[in-house]
């Protein structure tokens, strides 16, 4: 954006200013008064490496996939880049195709039924023209392939029908006058005995009266195939699968085991986690996220229940029980109540593109971590503090227990994640930053901020910790209206290479650019 741009140039130090959000596109917008299905609402986003293609799931096992549209004109993204070429219009979307990923099923050893929701989604590599990613829902990952097929069609014949009339067959008169010839083992051979033998030469031009199919390609469309199914490895809902920069394993998690895959076996995975006591009644905590680092294809992260990141290393040992590293913010004494450990749980954690950062979402916050810096967060984000006060409230609708998503944009220059109302929050989180705007899915994502007010300078070092605040007033939005808690933004995704976001408000997919 230009907005403040001349003060940017200025002093190249200090921090981006603060964005502008535009409403972009809206897919699945729901009329006034319209009742959402509980299939439809959407349960996963997830934008492909390349950010031309962006995925959701919903409750009911649908995967609906979308494809831009604003860089067809002007060829692939990598060859605009190649030629400098500046990009003025900001990304469109449109839909692409949907399929069947999960149906119910019922688990008639346990007696338990298997919803079809789709917890999560990942995109694989692009190989060949075709889109491969992996779905899953509590019990079952599956690996679809995407591809355009071309349905050919029986266009014509290769010859004019007035020509068949005059002409004749060439087994037409003849064949009916024509003597059957006998074969030595007494059968008829159905031809006469002047047809053209196999190895005799054609008439120059061709048999006029041969008449073959003309196939022609009339459209194409999409189809989505299985190819792969991961099941059987997880005795808890997945609540985690994540990609290894390797392009060949995945990890799939479940609340105490950790699997690692290889996308082309579906029959064996190796346990790499386990967190699952010998006595159950001594678990203590449990695993609530997991992810590849983006380039170490050794190193993955998981977050817990208590509020906790471990960073493994693979080539440790095969079963990783031990950690590299643990991220956690010591409680300050005497804040503990009965609802700490709950808002403490982690419900998200993402790597940064480089790797160097991780941020997670606790009920409460939004937390930023240097991966070389155990000692606490570099920086924190308070999304809703103002339901501070409403925890037993929370508590007893169940709304505390609600998993927020959150993300980096892909400079790594900002973070955002979802609240009530169907709010969501960008915080800046370089060093001198105060971007802290409150926005709300709609075609207005503006209507409900207000400028935030300002604050001290602080002077932000790598290993400084700063405390950020989105809207304070309690109970209550910008403009006085009473918070929905039944109307909740968990899920959303940052394009890879630009600022532009997509998130979910119940069957809604909006999209905003800056």
């Amino acid at each position: 954006m230009n907005v403040g741009g001349s003060e940017a140039e200025g002093s190249s130090a200090g921090p981006p200013p603060p964005l502008e959000w535009k409403f972009s596109q809206v897919f699945g917008e729901r009329t006034a008064g319209e009742e959402v299905q509980e299939v439809d609402i959407i349960s996963a986003i997830e934008f492909d490496r390349t950010g031309d293609h962006l995925a959701t799931g919903d409750r009911g096992g649908r995967v609906v996939l979308f494809e831009r549209t604003d860089v067809k004109d002007h060829g692939s993204r990598r060859d605009m880049e190649r030629m400098d070429y500046s990009v003025g219009r900001h990304p469109e979307f449109r839909y692409k195709t949907e399929f069947q990923s999960h149906e119910p099923e019922f688990d008639y050893l346990k007696s338990l039924e298997i919803e079809e929701k789709i917890n999560k989604i990942r995109w694989c590599q692009i190989a060949n023209g075709a889109l491969f990613l992996l779905s899953t829902n509590d019990k079952t990952i599956k690996f679809w392939k995407v591809q355009e097929k071309k349905v050919k069609k029986i266009s014509d014949m290769n010859m004019d029908h007035s020509q068949v009339a005059g002409n004749g067959g060439i087994a037409g008169s003849s064949a009916s006058t024509g003597q059957e010839v006998r074969l030595p083992n007494g059968r008829c051979s159905d031809r006469p005995y002047n047809y053209p033998s196999s190895d005799s030469v054609f008439p120059p031009g061709g048999i006029p009266s041969l008449r073959l199919p003309v196939v022609t390609s009339h459209e194409t469309s999409l189809v989505a195939r299985c190819r792969r199914i991961y099941a059987h490895a997880h005795d808890y809902h997945i609540n985690s699968i994540s990609n290894n920069s390797d392009g060949e394993t995945f990890i799939s998690a479940d609340d105490l085991r950790i699997n690692l895959w290889n996308l082309e076996i579906s029959n064996q995975s190796f346990n790499i986690v386990d967190v699952k006591p010998a006595n159950m009644e001594e678990l203590t905590e449990v695993i609530t996220s997991a992810e590849f680092h983006p380039t170490h294809c050794n190193m993955l992260a998981y977050s817990s229940s208590k509020g906790s990141i471990r960073l493994i290393d693979l080539r440790q040992s095969a079963l990783c029980d031990t950690h590299s590293k643990l991220f956690e913010e010591q409680e300050s004494p005497g804040s503990r109540s009965f609802f700490t450990e709950i808002i403490a749980s982690l419900s998200d954690i993402k790597f940064a593109k480089d790797g160097r950062h991780i941020l997670s979402r606790d009920y409460m916050t939004l937390k930023l971590w240097d991966i070389n810096m155990d000692s606490g967060p570099v920086a924190t984000f308070q999304v809703h503090e103002y339901l501070r006060p409403r925890l037993v409230d929370l508590y007893e609708n169940d709304s505390i227990f609600d998993k927020f998503e959150c993300c980096l944009s892909g400079d790594g220059l900002r973070v955002t994640t979802g609240s009530y109302s169907n709010l969501f929050r960008v915080f800046g989180c370089v060093p001198g930053s105060n971007e802290a705007m409150t926005l709300e899915a709609s075609k207005n994502p503006m209507r409900r901020q207000v400028q935030t007010p300002s604050r001290p300078s602080r002077s932000l070092t790598t290993l400084s910790r700063v405390v950020r605040r989105g809207s304070e007033n309690p109970g209550v939005d910008t403009n006085g209206n009473a918070y929905d808690f039944t109307t909740k933004l968990l899920h959303l995704a940052w394009h890879p290479t630009e600022n532009s976001i997509a998130c979910a408000a119940a069957n809604s997919l909006y999209m905003y650019y800056a």
